[in-house]
């Protein structure tokens, strides 16, 4: 053992101690020294609570935090945090009911967990309650972290009107905030609001970066405005030096696409400086079946099938645009494809939701099922 008589009465040794191996993921050896301690205070049942959730072993942390004598807003912060992060924001939701009747006051890391597990949820309700609470805790002012997500969350909601308020009330903002409301109002079909925001970000000296310019051209796809969709493209790699990534290149397809610019969809693809994914090549064949294109939908398709072969709705739109065209012995020949290769067609099956849903995702991660639910209502 490292420690000698007086560092085993130490509290503070054996919790550094345990912190160290818990921060390296060595849960096994910081629990083994947590259930040694001679005495425990606070610091050390919150560093194990915490060595868990950052593992995600959230049994184990519910566990300690079960027997916690005393606890503070770090115990509660720790496992409300945890849930989000694991993805079980209900949760989160009910261990601050808990924290609430419990008599502990929040901070503001409480509330920043609480709005991303309502914005992942799309609980709109739950929302504007934290949001009342937030108000009583600070005065009146907001802050830029509490500000970010209150926009995050009423934009995921559905409220772009709530989102709007908190972003004109902020007295600071940085980057974050101007790409929350530009993406929000993009996705919520405020497209040439979007717009008009991401100029006045310009006009106040923000400068934009990846994220940006992924929300403006959003807009511009889905208000089919095409050359100013161009222009922004452009703008971002001469002016502001950014490197277009698969979700600029992403957008314009799909910009291209949703006006039927087929051709020149196709092109743009063949400028990229790297290989398309599965997701480009999904969206340009979406685009084909739209406008019923079946030489530029097979071929997006021929590529698309190099990449995967087991995803029903590849199938499905290619043979939706041969019949769309009266070409049934194209759309057999499908069917006996996907047949030959084992995919099956899933039971309840919409290609529509399933589009939106797999772009959605490819342009803003996980994030987008609260959109997606909310649009769909």
């Amino acid at each position: 053992m490292l420690f000698d008589a007086s560092a085993r009465r130490d509290i503070v040794a054996w919790s550094a101690l345990t912190a160290g191996y818990a921060r390296r993921g060595n849960l096994e050896m910081a629990r083994w020294l947590f259930d040694e301690m001679p005495v425990k205070d606070l610091v050390s049942w919150n560093v194990m609570i915490t060595g868990y959730v950052k593992q995600l072993e959230m049994e184990c942390a519910r566990e300690l935090f079960n027997l916690v004598p005393k606890r503070d807003v770090v115990t509660w912060n720790a496992m409300i945090s945890g849930y989000v992060l694991s993805g079980e924001h209900r949760k989160a939701l009910e261990m601050y009911e808990e924290m609430s009747t419990a008599g502990e006051c929040p901070d503001e890391v409480t509330m920043l967990s609480l709005l991303s597990a309502c914005a992942k949820l799309g609980s709109l309700d739950i929302g504007e309650k934290i949001h009342f609470s937030i108000r009583k805790m600070g005065e009146g002012v907001l802050g830029i972290f509490l500000g970010n997500a209150l926009i995050d969350m009423y934009a995921k909601c559905g409220n772009i009107e709530k989102a709007l308020d908190v972003f004109r009330c902020m007295r600071e903002k940085d980057a974050t905030s101007w790409n929350s409301i530009i993406v929000g109002l993009a996705f919520s079909g405020y497209m040439n609001e979007s717009i008009s925001v991401f100029e006045d970000m310009r006009k106040k000296k923000f400068r934009p970066n990846e994220i940006t310019f992924v929300g403006v051209l959003i807009a511009c796809s889905h208000a089919g405005k095409v050359n100013e969709g161009r222009a922004y493209f452009n703008l971002m790699k001469d002016a502001y030096n950014i490197q277009p990534n698969v979700k600029h290149y992403g957008c314009m397809v799909d910009l291209f696409g949703r006006a039927g610019l087929l051709n020149e969809a196709f092109e743009f693809i063949d400028t990229m400086e790297f290989e398309p994914n599965a997701i480009i090549w999904r969206t340009l064949l979406g685009a084909c079946r739209i406008h019923c294109n079946v030489e530029l939908g097979r071929l997006a398709n021929e590529k698309l099938l190099k990449l995967r072969r087991d995803e029903s709705g590849d199938y499905v739109l290619l043979s939706n645009i041969y019949a769309s065209n009266g070409e049934w012995s194209g759309a057999e020949n499908v069917r006996k494809m996907m047949d030959e290769t084992g995919v099956k067609k899933e039971r309840g099956f919409s290609l529509v939701d399933e589009e939106k849903n797999e772009f959605l995702g490819f342009l803003l991660g996980s994030d987008h099922r609260a959109i997606a639910r909310e649009n769909a209502c």
